[in-house]
């Protein structure tokens, strides 16, 4: 696609394109498959599901793996934030995010390492490899958290 939006607008100077943003962000990414995804689980790793409600609740979710929609993920995991979670308290925490395909979850590992997460990275692939790779998946048995 050219720099011209659809309408045939110039793009304004600065604008970068969601590829770019994403070729961007996973630069930054050690991005995990599912199999070195469910060892890293296996020895401590947290596993974050943000995909809405209706995705988990359509195609399940990774046992053991906690729920953040992608709305309030920053907040939940930024060890600063007066609405952390317990388990958020430090820099160091090993967090691999995963969504449907792995598009979003890489925008949002991404942002994770913009908050000094640096361990943070996604799943190549999302769930639909991990699904592929004949790992386990569970009924969304979680309660959605308020934002």
């Amino acid at each position: 696609m050219s720099a011209a939006g659809v309408d045939g607008a110039a793009r304004p100077r600065g604008a970068r394109g969601i590829d770019q943003i994403l070729a961007e962000a996973r630069a930054g990414l050690d991005r995990y498959d599912p199999y070195r995804a469910a060892a890293a689980r296996a020895g401590g790793a947290l596993l974050v599901d943000i995909r809405p409600a209706a995705q988990r609740a359509a195609s399940g979710m990774i046992p053991g793996a906690l729920a953040i929609e992608r709305n309030v993920l920053e907040w939940r995991l930024d060890p600063t934030s007066d609405a952390r979670l317990p388990v958020a308290n430090r820099y160091d925490l090993p967090v691999i995010v995963y969504c449907q395909e792995g598009y979003t979850s890489s925008l949002a590992a991404a942002a994770l390492q913009d908050l000094g997460l640096y361990l943070a990275t996604d799943l190549d692939g999302g769930i639909v490899a991990w699904r592929r790779a004949g790992l386990p998946v569970v009924a969304d048995a979680t309660i959605p958290m308020s934002g």
